[in-house]
């Protein structure tokens, strides 16, 4: 899921509500090199107005020119692009990809409502689409599934899949904070410092004035979880760093130079961490960008976390910064 499938949500029951013909298109497979990934959502009106993408806009076209020719599907079927070379060049489906879409007439509006209240909340929820009926229903979904269509049934997620817990609430995690946001993170904030809780003003954030180590522990963080500590202060970035690098999350970092994350790491090793936990810790967070300013360095750090998240190399590190050793989250060593 991304934010872009929600907005097309929105815009889609809207339509309908203004009386409309609204028809919906979801990615459900691709081959070679498309452009967009299974779950991808359009909404088509029936003027031809569309909001949200499955392709690099020549697939769109096709739908566009297919409903305004009359083309108007009654019951959720399966549309496929670029069988041939041929094909794939005319619907500009880079090196031969093939695209598999459903399209499906938006006739009820109750299950948008639903998932655009509950990813309000910040809950993650699957989209079941039964293709032989065109019944839809709504249910809790968990962080680890994926896109999943067998043939019949369409299941695509929403909501947030990756979450953020930031401890300090200063100027630079605010930043951090809304570049996140745009990425499709749920972020939580955590600081127990009043004068900083008083001034979190963040929308679409959860803050917490809990000590942060109770926090990630109430938290149970996953392999969907990063943490980033921020604040400077050892007593309340060390605790929370002792119990995050016992956790799945898939990554954890501090803010500090060098000698300071050295430093830190010593009095880690003071507690009941194995050295293989220690040497998790990212530190100096962040890519070596040449970042001054918060929002620069707020850049090199969220940059640094979907690095890590998608598996890719830190090559852009300062000399003698702390990388976490071993996998990433898509098995490609972190460095």
């Amino acid at each position: 899921m991304d934010s872009l499938d929600l907005q097309v949500l929105q815009q889609a029951r809207d339509w309908r509500a203004q009386g409309h013909a609204v028809w919906l298109v979801t990615v459900i497979e691709t081959w070679g090199s498309a452009p967009r990934p299974p779950g991808a959502l359009l909404a088509m009106r029936g003027d031809g107005l569309v909001v949200g993408s499955v392709s690099g806009g020549c697939v769109e076209d096709d739908l566009i020119d297919r409903v305004r020719h009359g083309e108007r599907v009654g019951r959720p079927s399966l549309i496929t692009y670029g069988v041939t070379k041929e094909e794939a060049a005319r619907f500009g489906l880079p090196c031969g990809g093939n695209l598999r879409l459903v399209q499906e007439p938006l006739t009820e509006t109750a299950w948008v409502d639903d998932i655009l209240q509950r990813t309000a909340r910040h809950e993650l929820v699957a989209r079941t689409l039964d293709l032989d009926s065109g019944a839809v229903s709504v249910e809790p979904a968990a962080r680890g599934e994926a896109f999943r269509f067998d043939g019949r049934r369409l299941r695509a997620l929403f909501g947030p899949r990756w979450r953020l817990l930031i401890i300090g609430a200063g100027q630079l995690s605010r930043a951090v904070a809304q570049m996140a946001l745009m990425l499709d993170f749920e972020v939580i904030c955590c600081d127990p410092r009043e004068e900083y809780h008083l001034t979190w003003d963040i929308p679409n954030t959860t803050f917490s004035k809990a000590m942060p180590d109770d926090l990630v522990v109430e938290l149970q963080l996953d392999p969907h979880s990063a943490v980033i500590a921020v604040t400077h202060d050892p007593k309340l970035d060390d605790m929370a760093l002792l119990e995050a690098l016992k956790s799945p999350a898939f990554y954890v970092g501090a803010l500090g130079s060098r000698g300071n994350t050295a430093r830190r790491k010593e009095r880690l090793a003071l507690f009941d961490l194995s050295p293989a936990e220690i040497g998790r810790l990212h530190g100096p967070v962040g890519l070596d960008l040449g970042s001054r300013t918060p929002a620069e360095i707020a850049v090199s750090i969220v940059a640094e976390i979907v690095a890590v998240k998608n598996g890719v190399g830190l090559l852009q590190k300062k000399e003698g910064s702390a990388v976490a050793e071993g996998p990433g989250v898509c098995g490609v060593p972190a460095r």
